[in-house]
C-alpha cells in the first residue's frame, strides 16, 4: 500500500505470545495525519487506562461473538 502525502497508518503487529508492536507509516511524519499517529502510538504505549479500555472493548466483542 503506498499512502498519500496527507496519509498515515498505524501498524499493530501481535505475536504469538501477545506482545503488540506499534509501528507508524507515513509519507510526511510532519503531517496532521502523522502527528496524530504518533499521538495515538504514544498513548497506546504509555496510558495504562487507555489500554486497559481497548481490552475490555475487544472482550466484550468476543462475548457478544461467543453468545451469537
Amino acid at each position: 500500500m503506498e499512502l498519500k502525502d496527507t496519509q498515515s497508518a498505524l501498524i499493530l503487529e501481535a505475536t504469538d505470545d501477545g506482545e503488540i508492536t506499534i509501528e507508524i507509516a507515513s509519507a510526511n511524519m510532519d503531517s496532521l495525519a502523522g502527528a496524530i499517529c504518533q499521538a495515538v502510538a504514544m498513548k497506546l504505549m504509555e496510558d495504562e487506562n487507555f489500554q486497559a479500555e481497548i481490552m475490555s472493548m475487544i472482550e466484550e466483542e468476543e462475548e457478544e461473538e461467543e453468545d451469537k
